[in-house]
């Protein structure tokens, strides 16, 4: 294991925002890793674990205890089956499997970060999220102190959600499992609108897998999703804030306040989220409010293509994002009632 001290962790997020890790330490086997948190347990050292960095916000005074960099390596495919190890790039891994012909994880190409981390989140996009496809899970039970393997029924999948990210103490995951589809080289049928538009096709249709992946790569491109080391709209966390998910009450009362504030005419996105829920778009929300692309005169701003992505301008700190994240969230609800959540994992900080 490579072992720093008082190490920049910045460079090691998406944001390149955050102060320094008062250690740091790199895992490349699932032994290292559980031997590092063992050890952190041991002695009561604070742990942030690392995976792609695409989903946190460090506090500019960065972490008083032990960073571990999970940087594992294993991609293994045997038929459908497919298993990666914590560490893997998530976005090649959904490369090789749109290569071998394979469906199911295609329309979430280009979502930056590792692979242990989409449990956590059920990281999904365009349609597709990874808890329809896992399997199982690898994980160090620190509780317990043992390697559990712990199957998608009991993980506790809901919208950009789990039970590793309820009980974030407890679980480290080391590899994840999942089942794809060999439909003939075809994708899984299509569940967003906005992707099936651009393929020109209706939902519920099937496209050649690989022009499923490309397309929807065209369309995070567009709206600054896909990282680009030149361009400050990439330099995020992707989207800030989750959709909101709202009771039937609580739907009534926004929809009254989007007819007093914008007309009786005005329909804001409304999906069906299950018993009696209804999802509506946060991206929505924020430019209604009055947040536009671009929106902002300092050095964090929302992104000039997309306004759901809050981005560094180069010289901007995490004090900086988190007022800017802190104006959006009270505008919206200050306008519509709705408070937005934000979606990455702050340390050290809060809204």
């Amino acid at each position: 294991m490579q072992e720093l001290h008082d190490a920049p962790l910045a460079p090691l997020t998406t944001f390149r925002l955050g102060g320094p890790a008062a250690r740091l330490v790199t895992a490349t086997t699932d032994e290292e890793v559980t031997e590092a948190v063992r050890a952190a347990d041991a002695d009561g050292t604070p742990l942030l674990l690392v995976g792609g960095g695409s989903n946190l916000v460090i506090a500019d005074e960065g972490f008083a205890g032990t960073a571990l960099r999970i940087a594992t390596t294993g991609f293994r495919l045997e038929g459908t089956r497919l298993e990666l190890a914590a560490g893997e790039n998530w976005s090649e891994a959904v490369a090789r499997t749109v290569e071998a012909g394979l469906a199911g994880v295609e329309c979430m190409a280009g979502i930056p970060g590792s692979a242990g981390a989409t449990p956590i989140q059920n990281v999904g996009a365009y349609g597709q999220e990874v808890s329809s496809t896992i399997t199982e899970v690898v994980a160090y039970d620190r509780r317990s102190g043992e390697t559990v393997t712990i199957p998608a029924a009991e993980c506790g999948f809901s919208y950009r959600h789990s039970r590793f990210k309820a009980d974030p103490t407890r679980f480290v995951v080391l590899r994840v499992r999942f089942e794809l589809e060999d439909a003939g080289g075809l994708s899984a049928p299509l569940r967003y609108a906005e992707t099936a538009r651009a393929l020109g096709v209706e939902t519920g249709e099937r496209v050649p897998v690989e022009r499923a992946r490309e397309t929807v790569l065209k369309l995070r491109a567009g709206k600054g999703m896909v990282l680009d080391p030149e361009d400050h709209d990439t330099w995020s966390a992707g989207s800030f804030f989750t959709n909101p998910v709202l009771t039937e009450d609580e739907h009534a009362a926004f929809l009254a306040r989007v007819a007093e504030r914008l007309g009786p005419d005005t329909a804001p996105p409304a999906y069906p989220a299950g018993d009696g829920l209804v999802k509506t778009s946060a991206a929505w929300l924020i430019d209604r409010a009055g947040f536009a692309k671009g929106y902002g005169d300092g050095p964090a701003r929302i992104s000039t293509k997309h306004t759901l992505a809050l981005t560094n301008r180069g010289s901007a700190t995490t004090a900086d994002l988190l007022a800017l994240a802190r104006e959006v969230r009270d505008g919206v609800r200050e306008a519509f009632g709705v408070t937005l959540v934000n979606e990455p994992v702050t340390v050290g900080c809060s809204l």
